[in-house]
């Protein structure tokens, strides 16, 4: 049964971030933004002018204090130990902002918006050193990837994902109701240098249940999330699809396709130093998967794709609260099974993967104003 944090928001929570040291913040609808201890107690509560809905929070890794919150098209800089008003802000997105990322080495922010720009702030000299315009629409989600702080994937609702090398290359990954593409280019040209299809073997690939209103959602992507080697990164999108990339040198490759959810993916995110992977839905399931054991195999043998034959039947891991993991799951998905599927109920705004008081659990954040947080032990 999820634990559920109350008293910080009285409207949805949309977004959730936790720092090293254990405190954990949401933005909600409104413009509200709330801190919280270990044990779920609000700390602190505050409400940007405005009331734009808070739409990401992020903490500074080097100072678990300082606090990254985006609302409407701005950016402040809170200290969560007195959440009075902003150290700093920024106004640099024309739209409002649906997602942040902070580079490894925090001189650089990465701010996702509803126009499809990318702006990335230098944070020493405060202004914006790159204007990223490669999506026609909603760009949902932004992620630099761990130990590579010049690089970074994003995705969006024009169907596009985009990998970007902030000096030299980016490659963009285009997913259209015909092609999943995958774009190479030259900041120097106008044209790609290396393309790949990546739907040809989607028959083959994609696995698990299909339900009737889905056969006309394409791949709109919502969510990204990159695993701390920096090389894996995975997509969820609109079609009940979780798609997991390899980044290798200057293009990506497809490593992974699998039908996790009935209705489309909002989030997905990958738990620190694994292959293990949360993702939620609009259908209100919340699974995990562990895709070590696909990923290191085709490291091994990358040039030769072969069809894998379906795993014996077994039990698969029961955890949370209602959760419902079977052999008829185990059928049901063939070739990646979750290790975990809980029955939150609740369409899921935001997920996290973090620990609290040394153990691991999974944070939910969805159209309640409630934190619900599940218990990791096993992980």
């Amino acid at each position: 049964m999820a634990v559920k944090w109350t008293g910080g928001h009285s409207s949805p929570i949309l977004c959730l971030n936790a720092s090293k040291e254990g405190l954990v913040a949401s933005g909600a609808e409104g413009g509200d933004l709330t801190a919280w201890g270990e044990d779920g107690t609000p700390l602190g509560h505050m409400r940007f002018p405005g009331a734009d809905d808070v739409t990401s929070v992020l903490f500074s890794p080097s100072c678990p204090t300082k606090l990254y919150a985006s609302h409407g098209e701005t950016i402040s800089i809170l200290d969560v130990r007195s959440l009075k008003g902003s150290l700093d802000h920024f106004h640099v997105n024309e739209e409002e902002i649906n997602c942040l990322s902070l580079n490894q080495t925090e001189n650089l922010l990465a701010s996702a918006d509803d126009s499809g720009a990318i702006k990335i702030l230098d944070l020493e000299n405060k202004k914006v050193s790159r204007s990223l315009k490669r999506h026609s629409n909603i760009c949902s989600s932004v992620a630099f990837r761990p130990q590579r702080p010049q690089s970074l994937v994003s995705c969006g609702l024009d169907m596009q994902g985009n990998f970007f090398f902030l000096k030299g290359h980016f490659a963009m990954i285009t997913l259209t109701s015909e092609h999943l593409l995958v774009m190479l280019w030259s900041l120097q040209k106008a044209r790609p240098l290396w393309i790949t299809n990546l739907q040809e073997d989607e028959t083959e690939e994609m696995e698990g249940p299909q339900s009737p209103g889905q056969l006309l959602n394409p791949a709109l992507a919502h969510s990204i999330s990159v695993a701390s080697c920096g090389n894996i990164f995975s997509c969820g999108a609109e079609d009940g699809k979780i798609r997991i990339f390899r980044v290798m040198g200057v293009k990506c490759e497809q490593e992974l396709g699998f039908k996790g959810h009935t209705l489309g993916v909002s989030q997905v995110c990958f738990l620190p130093e694994s292959y293990l992977l949360l993702t939620g839905g609009n259908d209100g399931k919340i699974m995990l998967w562990d895709a070590s054991s696909k990923i290191e195999k085709k490291q091994k043998s990358p040039t030769k794709r072969t069809h894998r034959k379906k795993p014996k039947k077994g039990a698969c891991t029961k955890q949370g609260g209602n959760t419902n993991a079977s052999v008829a799951d185990e059928e049901e998905h063939g070739k990646i099974l979750p290790k975990l599927n809980i029955e939150h109920g609740e369409k899921v705004n935001w997920l996290l993967g973090t620990k609290i008081k040394g153990h691991q659990n999974i944070l939910v954040a969805d159209q309640t104003s409630y934190i619900s947080v599940y218990p990791l032990n096993e992980f």
